[in-house]
């Protein structure tokens, strides 16, 4: 989508972080924004921050929930009359080792972070097409949905997920004129790695492994990346950027391309003893 300005967008996880930062820069651009999120008290506060009434709207969503979303839909068609850009933006964190994780953990993940764009994305994609207009599909994923490391294996499983969705998405989108971009940024300075206070297995058990987990070596790590990570403002100019390139992803990170490289040539040479081995090298 090569215009963003007088189109309308629907952004989720707009109270704050990343999707705060793009509501501000898709208004800078002339757009229209509904603005989702789960925490009601955060998103009137980040509307009112705005001081833009005329072009903004909020709606409570929990992307989790399909029918939520579909609410969140109707009320942007009611506010708006159509909609052209959507932001399945809203993610969540989980850190943990295998044969360790409450099953209940990786299925609150699952739900918001992969469950969240495809009820975002079925949701929406129809009322797109519809107009005729054309439309673009922004999911964000993270440089987690390429290249892995240990201790969160259910982050990387739904981040990859997204990753080949929106891959799919795009070959299955381009003649409806809907474009598609990933996000896959590394360290940007957002709440991401605190988001886990709120599954369920942290409940449980009283804030015991919570505190355990923080004041641990990889926590202490990751929070200092991030602390030091691009602002959230400058990422969301490189998406606004790369929605109107029509990039499928947007990365944002220097020293993790070499990661790429690494994670590619090591497919490769898997693939190539395989055929070694049936004689078709």
């Amino acid at each position: 989508m090569t215009n963003i300005a007088n189109k309308t967008a629907f952004v989720t996880g707009a109270a704050s972080g990343i999707g705060l930062a793009l509501t501000k820069a898709l208004l800078a651009r002339g757009a229209k924004v509904m603005m989702a999120d789960m925490n009601a008290e955060g998103l009137k506060a980040a509307q009112a921050g705005l001081n833009n009434p005329e072009n903004t709207a909020t709606v409570v969503c929990d992307v989790a929930d399909a029918a939520s979303v579909q609410a969140a839909a109707k009320a942007t068609i009611d506010r708006f009359g159509k909609a052209h850009l959507i932001f399945n933006n809203a993610g969540v964190s989980l850190a943990g080792r295998p044969g360790q994780i409450d099953l209940k953990d990786w299925h609150w993940i699952t739900d918001i972070n992969l469950m969240g764009v495809v009820y975002g994305c079925e949701t929406f994609i129809p009322l797109i097409a519809s107009h005729g207009e054309g439309g673009h599909i922004i999911n964000t994923a993270s440089m987690a949905g390429h290249v892995t490391t240990s201790g969160m294996g259910p982050y990387f499983a739904t981040k990859f997920a997204v990753v080949g969705y929106s891959e799919a998405l795009r070959v299955e989108l381009a003649r409806a004129d809907i474009g598609v971009s990933c996000l896959c940024p590394t360290w940007v300075t957002t709440n991401i790695h605190n988001t886990s206070d709120k599954s369920p297995g942290a409940e449980s058990t009283g804030g015991k492994n919570r505190a355990k987990f923080k004041t641990s070596k990889p926590y202490l790590a990751i929070k200092e990346l991030i602390e030091n990570g691009m602002s959230p403002d400058d990422y969301a100019q490189l998406t606004m950027t790369s929605i109107e390139a029509n990039r499928l992803h947007v990365f944002n990170d220097p020293q993790a391309r070499q990661e790429m490289i690494n994670r590619h040539e090591a497919n490769l040479a898997d693939y190539d003893a395989c055929l070694s081995d049936l004689g078709m090298a």
